[in-house]
């Protein structure tokens, strides 16, 4: 058994918010995002956030460090967009394994730091894997209902250079997020499968799904189950889901997947739904009341925040956590690595 499944038996594990949200407080202009090195490169990089890891790495240390600090177990590693997929908007397919590498190599330092610090409450990374900007199971073009804009085969070899280079980083755990397309998702899970077989180890695994609006359905037209049943045959760790909706309105699709699985369930939501502006309004103490409800009926072994959320929000969550006992759940068979 891994330290990680370990102390999701013991307690309620605290995911960090947003790392978005925290960087647009930097206010980094398009000279930031270049640093000295990329300083004349041909294509914009204003909005690489990824890049920021070797650009700005003393900001990605200290919103690391601030979720440590309000009581967050996990945090994720600044490597959302860390597939040559994604980076292709900035021709920087080539920097993929570096950006990943070094954002794992950042987040565990500081997680090494706060562990060393307070031993009894050890801290953990999670290689952050996002969807792309692609999807495999629809065609972008209304016109041509069959095409795609990428296969499964190139998904598969994207995912798979950039586990590689999380796990050489130092990563505990991967997180495979914000799965709006579950064909995307299980090309990501059968590369970390690849590369589990292949270097012979074992590594838990996070999945965490989207629906996207009301209709509860993930973008490629999965309810909460399907999504679930689609995938159980991976040994995850935890399944459950993110983004898209606030705390209150994400609760019925949290209870639909709870009482079909023995993995962990996680949930990062937002803070609430965006405004005209696109912010984000919801107070630490309305999400948290909302969270709360969550943790009355048992249905969460991991949670945190996503967009829109901030240290305050996680500290809130994470006092309210710490009055719960965890849901039940069940080890994969596969124990993951310590």
């Amino acid at each position: 058994m891994s330290k990680i499944q370990q102390a999701l038996q013991e307690r309620i594990l605290v995911l960090d918010g947003a790392m978005g949200t925290m960087l647009q407080a930097y206010k980094f202009t398009e000279d930031d995002f270049r640093g000295d090195r990329f300083k004349d490169y041909p294509t914009p990089l204003q909005g690489n956030n990824d890049l920021l890891s070797i650009t700005q790495p003393k900001a990605i240390k200290e919103i690391h460090a601030k979720y440590f600090e309000v009581g967050a177990d996990i945090v994720e590693t600044n490597t959302f967009s860390g597939t040559t997929i994604a980076m292709a908007d900035y021709q920087m397919e080539d920097l993929v394994y570096e950006l990943n590498f070094q954002s794992a190599k950042i987040a565990k330092e500081v997680a090494d730091a706060f562990t060393a610090k307070e031993p009894h409450k050890p801290r953990y990374v999670a290689g952050s894997i996002g969807p792309t900007n692609r999807t495999a199971s629809m065609s972008p073009d209304v016109n041509d209902p069959g095409y795609r804009a990428v296969t499964f085969d190139e998904l598969r070899i994207a995912y798979k250079q950039q586990t590689e280079a999380l796990i050489d980083g130092g990563v505990d755990l991967l997180l495979v997020e914000t799965v709006f397309d579950t064909l995307n998702a299980k090309a990501a899970l059968f590369a970390i499968e690849e590369v589990k077989e292949e270097r012979d180890i074992d590594i838990p695994i996070m999945l965490s799904g989207t629906i996207t609006d009301a209709s509860g359905r993930t973008l490629s037209g999965q309810t909460a189950e399907a999504f679930l049943i689609s995938v159980s045959h991976i040994p995850l760790l935890s399944v459950g889901f993110n983004c898209a909706l606030g705390a209150n309105l994400l609760q019925p699709h949290l209870e639909a997947i709870a009482s079909k699985t023995d993995f962990a369930i996680s949930a990062h939501p937002n803070a609430g739904l965006p405004n005209a502006f696109g912010e984000y309004d919801e107070t630490p103490e309305e999400m948290g009341a909302q969270i709360e409800a969550y943790l009355q009926k048992n249905l969460i072994n991991i949670i945190g925040g996503c967009c829109g959320t901030s240290p305050e929000h996680i500290r809130v969550i994470a006092e309210i956590a710490a009055k719960y006992k965890p849901r039940d759940f069940v080890i994969p068979a596969e124990a993951g690595i310590s």
